[in-house]
């Protein structure tokens, strides 16, 4: 048995035990959903952290600095600064006005069935395309690194995902908190090694390193070519290159407020002041994880090169071979079991959130308006659908393939985020005349522009037949959500919402009336 699997399967056999003692401990609803909110600071720092550093993050901003440089860089810093609106504007007042799901804090104040329908459909389109993501990667990059050991992708991919559907069905939140907490600190540990090895190869010496950087040599249609990757413009190139990256960077730094996956964590601990030392512990660890890929990305740039990545296994294999060619194949396999241990744990987190919102926004308070059948109906219903998004995820993963452009789809989910659930949340919290018809507009505005936006754009239609010029649609569709809420909202006569304003303004920045912790 090589030695990739045995890693492999040491870390699945340590989640499963993780996922059995959890399951001891989730009687509930709160401990289910919110993991009986007795989640410390630290602890949901941590877990904040790995279910936020995806595989996008650790293989695909390493790829894309190994290929593009400086242009792969400001991937790194969109999502670093992306926890400054999270801590700023939402993390207080959702810990204290929610309960299990996003659209509890909308609910506070509006109307609750539309909004809860509409914020449903927008956290699973969210959750769906962000899961497929996953599992596309997860597929391809265990049937790459175990292909000695016969595992294709299909397999593969199954295997993901009954893992993913087995913690969430039977651990709930309180298991998918460990397994994340587990996984920041495998992929933290690996990533300094790695970092330390690639400074370790250039005698521990920036200059070295940055001049190796700036003479940076591959090939171009069997041309050899040196490139200083401190140069901008490798990726984003004119006439729509600046353009696209601000879109980006704001697609990053306003989506990540708006993941029902991350703002689902602020439920799990026991208060607001709780929550906000989780955020700051989680830009800590994000921060220092974000500046780490750079030696990553520039230390497969020069120490592997392009030219051997694209001819093994591609652009997503930087990080890992860069692993190999520093510390050999353990070392190799290690990183390759922090990259799947990575999805693991962000797919558990898009499947509580899917499952969690259907369950309790969906069937509790719009089918049953709010008036479940029996005390454990919602954590049934949760688990059933947590089981159905789990097949459906595989379905589509292997009906994609391993060739699937996954870029569009984790694009989509920031956008949809940026579009449709900040503007909600943000006008919900801090104005006073904001009513159904402006939440239901926002998010269904944010959502069908940023979907229609990257479908006829570059990702889907290709860059000579797209119909929109840019790869990341938020510099419009999150004016466009933003706009249809105060619109709506101005054109609408209802002004119900306005008596609860001040009632949410003193539980959102104090905490009165707020959810407790419950023993487990």
């Amino acid at each position: 048995m090589n030695a990739p699997l045995l890693i492999f399967l040491a870390f699945v056999a340590l989640t499963l035990a993780i996922t059995a003692w959890a399951a001891r401990r989730s009687s509930g609803a709160a401990s289910f959903f919110a993991a009986g909110r007795r989640i410390t600071g630290w602890q949901n720092g941590l877990a904040v952290a790995g279910d936020y550093m995806s595989a996008a993050s650790f293989l695909g901003i390493a790829g894309l600095i190994a290929f593009n440089g400086y242009d792969g860089f400001m991937y790194s810093v969109g999502w670093l600064v992306a926890y400054l609106t999270v801590l700023l504007v939402v993390a207080e007042p959702l810990r204290n006005a929610g309960k299990y799901t996003m659209a509890d804090i909308l609910a506070y104040r509006l109307s609750p069935r539309p909004v809860r329908a509409m914020a449903a459909l927008a956290t699973l389109t969210v959750s769906t395309f962000y899961m497929i993501a996953q599992m596309v990667g997860a597929g391809a990059l265990v049937s790459l690194l175990l292909k000695d050991s016969g595992i294709s992708y299909t397999t593969a991919v199954t295997g993901v995902g009954l893992l993913m559907i087995v913690y969430v069905v039977f651990g709930g939140m309180l298991a998918t908190t460990w397994v994340q907490i587990v996984k920041a600190v495998l992929l933290m540990a690996g990533t300094l090694l790695l970092s330390v090895l690639v400074l370790g190869h250039f005698g521990y010496s920036f200059a070295a390193f940055f001049d190796a950087v700036a003479h940076v040599r591959y090939t171009v249609n069997g041309l050899p070519v040196e490139q200083d990757f401190f140069t901008p413009g490798l990726k984003y190139k004119p006439p729509y290159g600046a353009l696209d990256l601000i879109s980006l960077g704001m697609a990053l730094i306003f989506g990540t407020a708006g993941l029902p996956h991350i703002l689902i964590r602020f439920y799990t601990v026991p208060d607001a002041r709780t929550a906000r030392v989780s955020v700051v512990w989680a830009m800590a660890i994000i921060g220092a994880f974000y500046v780490m890929t750079t030696f990553l990305g520039f230390g497969a740039a020069t120490i592997v090169g392009r030219d051997f990545i694209t001819t093994h296994g591609g652009i997503n294999m930087s990080a890992p071979l860069l692993a190999q060619a520093l510390g050999g194949d353990t070392f190799f396999a290690f990183i390759s079991a922090v990259a799947f241990a990575t999805i693991l744990a962000v797919v558990a987190g898009l499947t509580i959130s899917a499952s969690s919102s259907f369950s309790h926004d969906f069937w509790s308070n719009v089918v049953h308006h709010g008036s479940p059948r029996g005390p454990y109906e919602e954590v049934r219903v949760a688990r059933i659908t947590a089981f159905v998004v789990g097949v459906v995820a595989i379905a589509l993963a292997i009906l994609l393939g391993p060739g699937a452009n996954v870029a569009f789809l984790v694009g989509l989910a920031f956008a949809v985020a940026a579009s449709a659930n900040l503007p909600a949340i943000v006008l919900s919290i801090f104005w006073k005349r904001f009513n159904t018809a402006g939440a239901v507009a926002a998010l269904g505005a944010g959502l069908a522009s940023s979907i229609l936006l990257i479908l006829i754009g570059p990702s889907v239609r290709g860059p000579a037949n797209a119909l929109f010029p840019l790869e990341n649609p938020g510099i419009v569709s999150i004016p466009i959500g933003f706009a249809a809420a105060v619109l709506a909202t101005l054109a609408s006569g209802d002004r119900t919402s306005e008596a609860k304003f001040a009632e949410l303004q003193v539980r959102g920045n104090t905490g009165l009336g707020a959810e407790k912790p419950t023993a487990h």
